[in-house]
Order: C-alpha cells, then structure tokens, then sequence
C-alpha cells in the first residue's frame, strides 16, 4: 500500500496544476486528477473513470475436484456431467439470470472439437441456460481456460455483451492424448515444425539438460507441491472453490455402480519424499531426470468463471472478486516450450503497466518440475509466493481446465490475504512452444485505495 501511494505521490506532483490557472480550473482538475489516479491505483497503464465502469471484474469462480485420469472420483463421468455442476453453480450462487449471459466460452483440448462443443453446448442446458445463450470452445493446449478467461474478457472490454462466463473442461479419461495421425514429409525440413511434434516430457528433459535444472531440484519441487497442497486441502482451503460433483464410480472387474459425490482432489500425496521419489525410473530418457513423480498428473476436472463490466456488477450487487488486468501469450522454441512462463509473465505484466516485484501471488502450472524451476530462478521469483497451495503435480492438470482452475485458486487465495495481497498472475507454458499469463487484481483494492486517498 505504502508503495502504491508513494507513486501516486510522485505522478501527482508531476501532473499539479499549473499555478497559472485559475483556482476554479485548478480545483476541476485537480479533482478530475484524483478521480483519474484513484481509479488507475498505481498502475499508470489504466485510464479509467472515477466509477471504474470500464473494469471487466470476476464476480465468481468455481472448479469441480480434480481427479486422477481413469482412476480418479470422475472416471465414469462424462463431459457434459462433469462441466454442467460448475456452470450450474455460476447463476445459483450469484442469483444470475441466465438469459442475460452474452457468450459461454469453454477451454478444452482433446477431444475433437465439434463433438466436444456440442457436449459443451449440451451441458448448458443440463445447467439451466436457455437456448437463446450461445456457447463456444476454444483451443490453445494447456492455456486454453485461461485463454477462454481472457477471450470473454476481451469481448466485454470490445461491447460485444456485457456478461459473459468462461469455462474449462478436461476428461482426460476419455479422450486420451494422441499424435498427429499423418506427419507433412516438410516438417523434416523445418527444425521448429519437427520439434511441435516432441513429446511434452522430452521437452522438459530439454530444459533440464539446456538450463542446469537438476533431478534433486525437480524431486524437491514435487514434494513441496504435494506438501503445500496437502496443508491446503486440510486446512479447508479448497472448500470455497470446489463445487461438490454427484456422480457414479463403477468397479472395473465386477460392474457395479456406487453413486458418490466429489468434492476432494484426490491425487495429492500427503506423503511425498525425495526417498520415494528417488526411486522412480525417468519416463522420457534412460538418461534423463522427468519422472511420473515431478510431472504433472493425467486428470479430469472442470471449472467456471463469470465476468463482467464493473458497472453491471455495481448494479447487480455483486461482490467484486477479482479485476481482470492483463493477458499475453507468447511465442517460444518449441523443443522447450516449458519455459513459457518466463517469457510470458514480463509481457503481461508489463502490459499491466506494472513490475514484477509488484505481483504479491504466483500461479504458475507445474506441467513439469524442471520448467517450473528454471522459471522461477530465470525470473528471480520469491518461492514463498508462487503455487503456495500447490500445483499442477500435486493437484493434477485437467489441460483446458487448468487456468480456469487457476483462476478459482488465485482469487480465493489473495481474498483471504486481503489487503498484504492486491496482483496476482497466472501462467503456464503451451504445447508446441508457446506461453501465456495474466494479470489479475484483488477485487476490492481499488476501492480500499481510494478511501486511503478520499476519493470522491
């Protein structure tokens, strides 16, 4: 806070108004100044009026539990089942009106896309949309919630609607991930089109070997992922996120049916020690350091976003969750597409007009150990504030669910840290060689900030 007023101090001072003026012009912009500073906090990216209408504000975020792929909680649940309950619990829990949704856009990966935006479209209704809110899916590999965030946030921001949800969907159970079935014989010749084809783990044995990212580094990450994510799930953390799933679980050998309810992340390993993994054979190369134990788990999950503008939450009486501030994806070699993320949070931050050293909170997707390392000792990330309730190799990445997920945990995290915590971001890196982040601000400190600094 101190640090944000001492730059408003110093904008201030450079934009008083000249004492030429006359003291009622004086006092008009001096005002307007203040209305100005105090809506843009200290980020002078922003230029915003003094009721923040202009915001794209999330006023929900919800995630079912993420389950271990084809031995979890979820499966013997299908698409439409598994994304229904978080739309569902979008317009109950916040009294929406469903009919006043201008667009559902769902990240998802697997599956072929007309029939995957079809399911999608399917579990709208299951949710209670009408048919007149039209739906859509959208596919950047592991980015692709977090795209679909930033797409309905973009359109709001365009006037396209003003409320929109953004959701991710994964049953990495059912729809297993393949290759391409005929390779153009032109890929031989182009390095970068060869290298999109990699496997995701030979990728990550490329950054270990290329940036010095050690096995016992990558163990030591994997431990502490689970140990956060278990401290986490026990101290309740979780609960305010995660919408309990009704479903069924059949047994394999006899048939029989067990009607359940999900609500727990279930491939978090309380127990998880460098002993143990130790142990664990690498998945990729006789060689190499990636194993199953400091990589990211095969999972099946889902979750929703609701967004909208500043002025129509205002109206509604909804709370203000988070302020959505900036996304960036960016391009990278493709033979070590893990270190997306350091090359997308400066992007995206800086877009926001701000520092790294201003982002308070971390999520960055543990799709392997060794990228998620080299990003944060390339970056000079404080460990204490990134993942500290765990990650992708704890929890699982249901891969177009993933930010969505992301987005739920972030802003439930830095509402319980209140005003010590006003940004967070959100990266991950993407298949084929790529990276994205987002920016996103604690919902009311803005607000917190202008009544520091009176505003009117």
């Amino acid at each position: 806070m101190d640090k944000a007023l001492n730059r408003q101090k110093v904008l201030l001072q450079h934009l008083r108004p000249d004492s030429s003026l006359s003291s009622a012009t004086q006092t008009h912009e001096s005002s307007a100044l203040s209305a100005e500073i105090c809506a843009a906090g200290d980020s002078a990216a922003y230029h915003r009026t003094g009721s923040f209408g202009d915001d794209i504000v999330i006023v929900a975020a919800y995630r079912t539990a993420i389950c271990k792929a084809k031995r979890g909680g979820f499966k013997d649940t299908l698409a439409d089942d598994l994304l229904a309950p978080v739309l569902k619990a979008v317009i109950e829990r916040t009294n929406l009106n469903p009919s006043e949704v201008g667009d559902i856009v769902v990240g998802t990966v697997l599956a072929p896309g007309s029939l995957r935006a079809m399911e999608c479209r399917m579990a709208a209704f299951y949710a209670g949309f009408p048919d007149t809110v039209p739906i859509r899916t959208v596919n950047r590999q592991c980015s692709s919630g977090l795209q679909a965030v930033a797409d309905v946030a973009a359109f709001i921001k365009a006037g396209y609607y003003d409320i929109g949800i953004a959701a991710g969907l994964e049953c990495m159970t059912i729809d297993s991930m393949g290759s391409i079935q005929k390779i153009n014989p032109k890929a031989e010749a182009f390095a970068q089109a060869r290298d999109c084809l990699l496997p995701m783990g030979v990728t990550s044995e490329n950054v270990a070997q290329r940036y010095g990212v050690t096995r016992q580094e990558q163990d030591q990450a994997a431990v502490e992922s689970h140990r956060r994510a278990a401290a986490a799930t026990a101290s309740g953390k979780f609960k305010d996120e995660i919408v309990p799933v009704s479903t069924k679980i059949v047994d394999s050998k006899t048939g029989e049916e067990r009607h359940v309810t999900i609500s727990v992340d279930d491939g978090i390993r309380p127990n998880a020690n460098m002993s143990d993994l130790a142990k664990l054979k690498p998945a990729f190369k006789s060689d190499g350091t990636t194993t199953a134990g400091n990589a990211s788990q095969v999972s099946d999950g889902a979750g929703a976003v609701l967004l909208m503008k500043r002025s129509v939450a205002i109206q509604k009486g909804l709370p203000i969750f988070g302020v959505f501030r900036s996304f960036a994806a960016v391009g990278v070699d493709p033979a070590v597409m893990g270190v997306g993320p350091a090359a997308a949070i400066p992007v995206a931050v800086k877009s926001a007009g701000l520092e790294l050293g201003d982002i308070d909170l971390f999520e960055i997707n543990e799709a392997f150990a060794s990228q998620y390392v080299y990003c944060q000792k390339k970056l000079e990330l404080d460990s204490d504030k990134v993942n500290v309730n765990g990650g992708a190799i704890a929890l699982g990445h249901p891969l177009g669910a993933t930010g969505v997920r992301c987005v739920a945990t972030l802003l439930n995290e830095m509402k319980r840290r209140g005003k010590d915590c006003r940004y967070g971001v959100i990266s991950m890196c993407i298949g084929s060689g790529m990276g994205a982040a987002a920016v996103l601000e604690r919902g009311d400190s803005v607000d917190e900030l202008c009544n520091a600094r009176t505003c009117s």
